[in-house]
């Protein structure tokens, strides 16, 4: 059996995740129904189908499109969901409004009983040849192309929908020339649909003065030669770039942080006319995703990705363009999107105050009502310099709360180790509270502020030190580089409040904390000196923003990043489980709750760290 990743693989007993895709037939075998199945199948998923239309199409034109019956329509979906109901569900193209109505309707009592199960919603209106493909009985191409369906029945059932820029001006109606303006569009369809929407900006045509008109004339031929004449921006766009952006709309298991976030998804553009079902490929490769437990963000990423990947091994078969190629789960982190932060607190604090700019990838703040107009850059001297290099792996890695057990592991010989004392400053009033006042922090220690706090971290600093030891203070960044600690540990939250810029000048190492694919490419976009993937399983040490990342998960992150970085497995790694977690390959474990909870946390610590050697 050959894998997706080639290789001889053992036989896979495992049930995998099912996906339903509910589109178009495509007769040419390069959209639609088929490159769902293609790329579900590919992706490690079943899929099941559900025919809308059937299409008579080759990779040159469309001649003919007819809708199933209303009948057969409800038929497939009332059978297949008596025996395989689905873990995701996308939906492409859909023939008429009535089409639409019913599907809404069937969703509406379907997410009754599967409120978990995410919709995607690819509203295809245009085949990649140009021709129109939901004709509403109108023979009329360019009539038709006026004419898109109303999706505000969908209001309120899907999680995700995926228009490209002809696509989301008719869907909103408005002119989306200019970056600014695709933006603009972007919220406003996600406001009106309460849903999240990744607006796909690969098939801007640069040079035209009116997209909805000036599609069917082009192809992704003469885009391209257009691009290469005009100048490096064209409307706020980069001409070398195929820039999606992403609004995000209280996305389920995400952090809080990025639950409702506006985010540029920027990567090279692929020079290629074999795009054929390039947007039906995005949507299922997002339910699949979707479909193994990760969360929005995560599978808007690895699908960006996937088709990246694809179309850069694109054929042609016929005299058109070809369809993408399958080439498997995307391992190439420079087939992935640059994450450009479009939230106001980040933004305004970590790049307008402290950092320097390149003309690399633009991001842009927005408000309500000042959508794109003020532009912010990815920092230069953190991407391209980036922080200290460790010279080599970090082992097992204790997280320690205290002076007495830091000083007891580092007298046994143990060379990395991170000080996590946790303040409270939202308990402190203009007066100022007594230390002895302040409540309990997670792990269980009284929290400390003010001359105290900077005590123990001196103190710790001068015991690594001492011990020789990679000693690296969590969130206390100011005092790390008062004191010159060996590094600095932050969560993704701290980055927004953080001198990332002064750390470094500092030549102090800095570990990144991660809790998706999504926040696993932020933290690489500072590349810092490792970054620590969690939590792998259900923790009490502290109040976690996601759902468990379990072993799957991290295996998929080591893949993605084990040869730039060394990567730290953390969250209930124990006696129990930590053989399953050498056995994903990741190189590094930190350790909580197993060394600070333990009876005899130093014992405790060389059980562990001979178990993972011998693993």
């Amino acid at each position: 059996m050959q894998g997706i990743h080639g290789g001889k693989l053992p036989m896979n007993t495992a049930r995998p995740a099912l996906v339903w895709t509910i589109a178009g037939s495509d007769s040419g075998g390069g959209a639609g129904i088929q490159a769902d199945l293609a790329t579900i199948q590919d992706l490690g998923c079943h899929g099941c189908s559900v025919i809308t239309t059937v299409t008579a199409q080759s990779s040159v034109a469309v001649t003919l499109v007819e809708p199933v019956s209303t009948a057969m329509l409800m038929a497939q979906l009332t059978t297949l969901l008596s025996d395989l109901p689905p873990e995701a569900i996308k939906i492409g193209l859909l023939a008429n409004q009535n089409q639409l109505a019913l599907l809404a309707d069937w969703i509406a009592g379907f997410k009754i009983h599967y409120p978990s199960v995410a919709v995607i919603v690819d509203p295809v209106m245009v085949a990649s040849c140009g021709d129109t493909l939901a004709v509403d009985n109108c023979q009329d191409i360019k009539s038709a192309a006026k004419s898109a369906l109303d999706f505000r029945p969908f209001k309120g059932l899907i999680e995700l929908i995926t228009p490209n820029v002809l696509e989301l001006g008719r869907l909103t109606h408005s002119d989306v020339s200019t970056k600014a303006q695709f933006a603009a569009a972007a919220l406003a369809l996600s406001q009106s649909l309460d849903c999240s929407v990744l607006a796909k900006g690969g098939d801007v045509s640069f040079g035209s003065t009116d997209i909805l008109d000036d599609t069917h004339a082009k192809t992704h031929d003469n885009t391209y030669a257009q691009t290469q004449a005009n100048a490096h921006k064209y409307n706020g766009w980069d001409l070398e770039l195929a820039e999606d952006y992403l609004v995000c709309r209280q996305v389920r298991a995400s952090s809080e942080l990025h639950q409702n976030g506006c985010f540029w998804l920027a990567s090279q553009r692929v020079n290629t006319r074999h795009n054929h079902g390039s947007g039906c490929t995005l949507s299922s490769a997002i339910a699949a995703v979707l479909a193994q437990g990760f969360i929005l963000q995560d599978a808007v990423v690895v699908a960006k990705a996937y088709v990246s990947q694809g179309l850069s091994a694109a054929i042609g078969l016929g005299q058109g363009p070809g369809p993408l190629a399958r080439t498997g789960w995307p391992n190439d982190v420079f087939r992935y999107a640059k994450i450009n932060l479009c939230d106001g607190n980040f933004t305004s604090h970590q790049l307008n105050q402290h950092l320097d700019v390149v003309d690399d990838l633009v991001a842009t703040v927005f408000s309500a009502t000042e959508q794109a107009t003020a532009q912010v850059r990815i920092p230069q001297n953190i991407l391209s310099h980036g922080f200290k290099v460790l010279d080599a792996d970090l082992g097992v890695y204790p997280v320690v709360n205290d002076l007495a057990m830091l000083e007891s592991l580092l007298a046994a010989g143990v060379k990395t180790v991170q000080l996590r004392i946790k303040t409270d400053i939202s308990k402190l009033t203009t007066a100022g509270l007594a230390e002895s006042d302040l409540g309990k922090s997670v792990l269980g220690k009284s929290e400390l502020v003010g001359s105290e706090l900077e005590a123990q971290i001196q103190t710790a600093i001068a015991l690594g030190k001492h011990f020789n030891a990679q000693l690296f203070i969590n969130d206390h960044w100011q005092l790390a580089i008062k004191y010159h600690a060996f590094g600095v540990h932050l969560g993704q939250e701290d980055l927004a409040v953080t001198d990332l810029a002064a750390i470094q000048a500092a030549g102090l190492a800095l570990g990144i904390s991660s809790h998706s694919y999504f926040e696993l490419l932020l933290a690489h976009q500072y590349s810092p000196s490792y970054i620590a993937l969690g939590h792998i399983f259900p923790t009490t040490t502290k109040k976690m923003p996601s759902a468990p990342q379990g072993l799957a998960k991290l295996k998929h992150y080591v893949m993605l990043l084990k040869d730039h970085y060394p990567l730290v497995a953390i969250g209930g790694i124990d006696i129990d489980n930590v053989a399953m977690v050498k056995a994903t390959g990741v190189s590094n474990i930190a350790l909580v709750r197993a060394i600070t909870q333990a009876s005899d946390p130093l014992a405790a610590f060389i059980q562990l760290s001979q178990v993972w050697e011998q693993s």
